[in-house]
């Protein structure tokens, strides 16, 4: 019989027992990291979905008819993809159809790549709440001091059609609920996606950073429907997130900085000061949405360098060789798996056959087929002396009392 030895792991890149594997490289610390696998969890999180969208879009069609039962399909489609701000409800559902690429996402990636998820976050293999909470503090601090530089500036003209002033919206607080509690999510969903997911597909067929920084940044352009300007502050945005997911070796800085500037950005809607559903973007905007931006990566770089811990990547310690000890052959042919036959004079064990033809050994329990031996003749006039009250009986194997231990020391007679 021929027993093949099991197969030797995978080997592991350079950098990942070298220097350690950057955030786009995690892939490589996960349990399957094929070149296959970020487009079998790529087909697999898109079915998800488009699973859960129709859901949601069903869900919503139904709130919009049950609303206004005579509406037309072109004003159903409308309120389908128009943030109102006076239908809170329908807010949070048209964000939650965002959200839900987040739990497809990691259910894909679980079912593909194996466990230890905590990888799509940072090299830590968690979300660095701690380090979060620092950036979102600054991406705060940053947004209140250049929307206050701005405020100095001469105010952009606005037809103000679209806005909707606090007084007028008798839904505001609902609708300042939802933007409080859902838009982080809906935030952190695109991280997940275009900096967690699509950086470490290109990071697992392309080792330098700047592949998996600047590949991503188109689709997430054409997710926004915005004019050359709003689509170039967008790509901006996309540089410096994956730039920073990179360099602080995890999605919370780049989190940060999108949950705060999605809630400021529905926040000016809510209160009136903004049309969430604009298309078109001023130079002054794009102006300082870069500078904004720009001053949010240098305080977050001056943060990461003063902080304690700055590991940006994890040091993956390769699997042992397996060590191949070859079964033992065969050494018994009549039974399978290779039965040894019991030793002459021991007891048989269990599982395996007795040896007929020899006889068995006084004292020893008897082989199963062969007659029990009687003690030798100059024992055999020995009487046992009466058992006594509180006497333990003897147990199998062991001498009963009054009877010396026989004299073994000849060899055993063989018929």
């Amino acid at each position: 019989m021929t027993y093949a030895p099991p197969p030797a792991p995978r080997p592991l890149p350079a950098d990942a027992t070298g220097p350690g594997l950057a955030f786009h490289r995690l892939v490589f610390a996960r349990r399957r990291s094929g070149w296959w696998t970020p487009l079998v969890t790529g087909v697999f999180g898109v079915v998800l979905f488009l699973i859960a969208t129709t859901l949601i879009s069903v869900v919503m069609a139904i709130v919009s008819i049950s609303s206004d039962p005579y509406s037309s399909p072109f004003v159903l489609v409308d309120q389908l993809t128009t943030f109102d701000m006076r239908n809170p409800g329908m807010l949070a559902l048209i964000l939650g159809s965002i959200i839900v690429m987040w739990p497809c996402y990691l259910l894909a990636s679980f079912v593909v790549n194996g466990s230890r998820i905590g990888f799509m976050s940072s090299v830590a293999g968690r979300l660095r709440w701690r380090w979060m909470l620092l950036c979102a503090a600054a991406a705060i601090a940053v947004y209140l001091v250049i929307s206050a530089l701005s405020a100095l500036l001469p105010a952009e003209e606005s037809s103000g059609a679209n806005l909707v002033a606090p007084e007028d919206n008798p839904a505001f607080v609902a609708t300042l609920l939802v933007i409080l509690l859902v838009v982080p999510f809906q935030a952190a969903a695109e991280e997940y996606v275009f900096r967690g997911y699509l950086m470490q597909t290109v990071g697992r067929w392309l080792k330098h950073p700047a592949w998996a920084i600047l590949l991503p940044v188109p689709l997430f352009v054409l997710g926004h429907l915005y004019d050359w300007m709003g689509q170039a502050s967008v790509a901006v945005f996309a540089i410096a997130a994956g730039w920073l997911t990179w360099r602080t070796g995890g999605l919370e800085a780049a989190i940060s900085l999108h949950v705060v500037n999605n809630v400021v950005a529905f926040g000016f809607s809510a209160f009136g000061l903004s049309d969430a559903n604009a298309k078109d973007t001023s130079i002054l905007s794009l102006a300082s949405s870069i500078v904004m931006i720009g001053i949010y990566c240098a305080v977050v770089e001056l943060l990461w360098r003063r902080r304690g811990d700055t590991r940006r990547t994890l040091r993956v310690t390769p699997a042992p060789e397996p060590v191949y000890v070859a079964p033992t052959p065969p050494q018994y042919p009549g039974y399978p798996g290779g039965y040894q036959p019991p030793v002459y004079g021991q007891p048989p064990v269990y599982g395996q056959p007795p040896v007929y033809g020899q006889p068995p050994v006084y004292g020893q329990p008897p082989v199963y087929g062969q007659p029990p031996v009687a003690p030798p003749p100059a024992q055999q006039t020995v009487a046992a002396p009466p058992a006594q009250a509180g006497t333990p009986a003897p147990r199998w194997g062991e001498y009963a009392p009054g009877y010396e231990p026989a004299d073994t020391s000849e060899e055993p007679r063989r018929d």
